[in-house]
């Protein structure tokens, strides 16, 4: 969790209410809240509660108190954090199977990939049920933000210190411009082609606490969901597993990753009632990803472009890489809409009634 653990329900107010698809604006607004709002009456209930909530003043001091509670943790709420990451991955093993790894070829080992680590909570779970696999977890390192990690030592376990984000060789790019700030930054490659695992977890956020640049602020969030992604999928056994932290159901970048996904794999999607509950976040869990399926190699190399014009970009080359070739609202409602209904269903009926009942609400 780590690069963006937060920790639960610390998401500013604004996460109950409707997005508007981060940089496209009004996309969601325009085509696919008016969708669901006349299809789908879990969803209409949900965006009444979040309209509601955002008129109180309540509901900002609420979330500010959360993000204080995670900024500032002390050792006893770092350990409580890690503890409920636990409790929030076995609940989605229980719900999925998505952390016991199915894998018919004894030839070689199980392996773990997990991007954004610490503290550990999601790794540990995924350890203990499989008992014979080797893992290797990205984390960024305190000095720069990243938060303690709490897993104990494995033998099994090799953890590697960096930012995700600044994995350019893994990501395709080894021309980095001379006049970019952080030249000297960006990190040698980690995996080599051969390194495929059976299951990536890829559940960083944004941190607070991350030191980084002012070029990166604006478009740090999508640098690494991208690099998460890119580096998952492309290391990703045929048949393995990805389970993705992911924000927002109705917003259109969200619609189109699952879009994407649903073409080679087999998606869940589960919203915990701890922790994430009041909260837009949820989990995408992808089964039997057929990561050499020519659309999951198409999404590897969109998100490797999107990666590098976010990271070396201007801002028109940004805006183009992202919905360059993407299709209409209209076209993925058509072909997507009700399967999106069918999963996104209890993810707005948790969250509403999570939300009814909170105390800025009544």
């Amino acid at each position: 969790m780590d690069q963006g653990a937060e920790g639960p329900d610390t998401a500013h107010s604004a996460d109950q209410f409707p997005d508007t698809g981060g940089e496209a604006p009004g996309q969601a607004a325009r085509i696919i809240i008016p969708y669901l709002l006349e299809r789908v009456p879990e969803f209409r209930e949900l965006h009444e509660i979040r309209l509601k909530g955002w008129k109180n003043p309540a509901g900002d001091r609420f979330f500010a108190k959360q993000r204080r509670q995670a900024d500032q943790a002390d050792e006893h709420t770092k350990q409580y954090f890690y503890t409920l990451m636990q409790r929030i991955a076995q609940a989605i093993n229980n719900e999925t199977g998505a952390f016991s790894i199915q894998n018919s070829d004894m030839s070689s080992p199980n392996r773990i990939l997990d991007t954004c680590m610490a503290p550990g909570g999601f790794l540990s779970v995924a350890l203990g049920l499989n008992m014979e696999a080797d893992a290797i977890g990205f984390s960024l390192p305190v000095a720069s933000g990243g938060h303690n990690i709490l897993l104990p030592a494995y033998s099994n376990v090799e953890i590697r210190l960096l930012d995700v984000t600044m994995l350019a060789a893994d990501l395709g790019t080894t021309d980095i411009p001379h006049d970019h700030p952080e030249r000297d930054g960006f990190l040698p490659k980690q995996l080599q082609r051969d390194d495929l695992f059976d299951l990536a977890i890829c559940d960083g956020q944004v941190l607070r606490t991350h030191s980084r640049m002012e070029y990166q602020e604006r478009r740090e969030a999508r640098r690494l969901t991208t690099s998460q992604l890119a580096i998952g999928l492309s290391h990703l056994k045929p048949g393995g597993t990805m389970v993705v932290l992911l924000h927002k159901l109705e917003a259109w970048d969200t619609v189109l990753l699952l879009h994407r996904f649903s073409k080679f794999s087999k998606l869940r999607l589960f919203k915990p009632k701890m922790g994430h509950a009041k909260r837009s976040s949820f989990y995408m869990v992808a089964q039997d990803v057929q990561s050499q399926d020519p659309e999951a190699l198409h999404a590897v190399e969109r998100w490797r472009e999107i990666w590098k014009a976010a990271t070396f970009g201007s801002e028109e080359e940004y805006v183009k890489a992202i919905w360059a070739g993407e299709p209409s609202e209209q076209e993925v409602l058509d072909a997507f809409g009700p399967e999106l209904i069918r999963m996104g269903k209890q993810v707005w009926i948790t969250q509403a009634r999570a939300l009814a009942k909170a105390s800025f609400n009544n």
